[in-house]
């Protein structure tokens, strides 16, 4: 679609803003869905995700404008954000939503946006095709509310380059729908007091802090191997991509230079990634388009934190190398106040912690045999501490274990290159007679080689999966379980002008949410950029 028809869907969609942009239920089951093309042409159907969109109450709404930018360069769009006045701060939901279009040609490109400091999105982009795409990216921010409800500065930068090859200018408008609390719809429950940007490596907190969260935007990004980081080898095999311990990476959080918090980073995979864009072009992997933070629970730090004094909190990845750039890991606080108390006091009565232990072997190759690097990693931390509050004693115990087992075989020339990965993140937080159990599993199957023709073949399937309990006395109180699932199947010609490529691929995506809240289940398949089905179970 050209020019005049992505200004005329933009309009529409600024027009409905807050509504989901996705094929209606109805038109899931049409007959007449077009048939796909031979190959991929010059446009495909714009990017769709197979995700739910935010629930809203349906009361009354107030939108405003957050940031509208035509980015081109790395200079970073700045304004200033004012609370809705008609919407009063009785908010059941606030929602983001980011509407971009993009014609030409471009490479995927990483994204944030901040106000007062505090990071509240960070995104990727759609690769376009030469007649132009729209896409969406929908989030609830509800927890930003400490930072929504006063006025602040507004930062978004998505760092583009552009020039006589990649035309591609990014044309991105956000907004912020605010749902009022009217009626019999309450405010948001359980919002933190405060929301505070970690700059600097210090944090002060509030005296009377009785729950501390911390969270991560942890992206390996930018281009090098670190974007890449599940495929590096270790020395001294003979790969492209080396890191001296190999592919395990960690984000882990510190206080005052002890361990507080690890966690399995989610291998994000862009909609460039493996060497093959027609894989992504109508359906993203997972969390490409909305990044989700890693979320760590200090509360046994608490007591330490409420002191007064600043303290030094830190954000590592351990496992890569020493001197490589490519991580990024901007980080918010989350803070709950006890408003019985000026002071909350208290102790951190434990911490264990085990040896990591981890191994990345290579196996060289042997007569016809690929080049094979075996990895396995694990570590698990215990932290517990009290807090004596307004309403008593309360003992909060977190206990997360993270851990890593992968195969890396490749060929001469990296022909054929594969891998299968599985990161599991496991947590278990008790406070008082409250048990969260949270157990997350992020795989990785895939393979990519080049043939006769110079024709290059990737085959990938790409899985997020989390199963959340919450029990009470020993009872279960609420409960969910995804299961995001991706899979891909694409060829094209390399080293010819795109439209001697003849790319054919398919994709597909099934996502399915169940538990005490409710059910989504949605399936997505594209064959040579053709959306043929959009079909929703529940």
């Amino acid at each position: 679609m050209g020019s005049l028809k992505i200004m005329r869907m933009l309009s529409g969609l600024v027009l409905a803003a807050g509504a989901v942009l996705t094929v209606p239920p109805a038109a899931a089951e049409s007959p007449d869905r077009p048939a796909p093309p031979a190959e991929f042409t010059s446009d495909w159907h714009d990017p769709v995700t197979a995700a739910p969109p935010v629930t809203t109450p349906g009361t009354r709404t107030c939108e405003v404008v957050l940031a509208a930018a035509r980015f081109r360069d790395f200079t970073p769009y700045q304004g200033n954000y004012t609370p809705p006045k008609k919407c009063g701060t009785r908010w059941n939901k606030v929602v983001l939503r980011l509407e971009g279009a993009v014609e030409g040609r471009q490479y995927d490109r990483l994204g944030h946006l901040s106000v007062g400091g505090v990071e509240i999105l960070r995104t990727s982009t759609p690769q376009p095709s030469p007649e132009g795409i729209t896409w969406s990216v929908e989030k609830d921010v509800t927890r930003y509310r400490d930072v929504l409800v006063r006025p602040g500065p507004v930062e978004m930068l998505i760092g583009n380059v552009v020039n006589e090859t990649y035309t591609g200018v990014l044309d991105v408008r956000v907004t912020l729908v605010f749902h009022t609390a009217e009626g019999r719809v309450r405010p948001a429950e359980d919002t933190p007091d405060r929301v505070l940007p970690l700059t600097g490596g210090t944090l002060t907190t509030p005296r009377n802090s009785e729950r501390v969260l911390a969270e991560v935007y942890a992206t390996g990004s930018g281009g090098g191997c670190e974007e890449y980081w599940y495929l590096t080898v270790p020395e001294p095999a003979p790969y492209s991509c080396r890191a001296a311990d190999g592919p395990h990476r960690e984000v882990r959080v510190s206080v005052d230079g002890r361990l507080a918090g690890i966690a399995a980073p989610f291998p994000t995979v862009w909609t460039g990634g493996w060497s093959n864009p027609f894989l992504w072009y109508v359906t993203p992997g997972p969390r490409a388009f909305d990044v989700q933070p890693l979320v760590y629970d200090l509360t046994p730090f608490a007591a330490l934190l409420n002191d007064g004094r600043p303290h030094r909190v830190e954000v590592t990845v351990a496992g890569v190398p020493a001197g490589t750039t490519g991580w990024s890991v901007p980080a918010n606080v989350l803070l709950w106040q006890d408003e019985g108390s000026r002071v909350v006091t208290g102790g951190l009565d434990r911490h264990e912690e085990t040896v990591p232990r981890g191994s990345s072997v290579h196996t060289p190759a042997d007569g016809g045999a690929s080049d094979r690097v075996d990895t396995g990693a694990e570590h698990r931390l215990t932290v517990a501490g009290h807090l004596n509050t307004s309403h008593g004693r309360v003992v909060t115990t977190v206990d997360r274990s993270v851990a890593h087992t992968s195969v890396h075989r490749w060929g001469a020339g990296e022909n054929p290159d594969a891998f299968t990965g599985r990161w599991t993140d496991r947590e278990t937080v008790t406070t008082g007679r409250t048990v969260t159990r949270a157990d997350r599993t992020y795989t990785m199957d895939g393979e990519t080689t080049i043939g006769a023709g110079d024709r290059l073949r990737t085959v990938l399937t790409l899985g997020d999966r989390a199963d959340v309990r919450v029990l009470r006395d020993g009872r279960r109180v609420s409960w969910s379980r995804l299961d995001d699932t991706w899979s891909g199947d694409a060829t094209y010609t390399t080293g010819v002008p795109r439209d001697q490529r003849h790319a054919v691929g398919t994709t597909r995506e099934r996502y399915r949410l169940y538990g005490s809240g409710g059910c989504w289940d949605r399936s997505l398949t594209s064959v040579q950029g053709t959306l043929t089905e959009d079909r929703r179970r529940c």
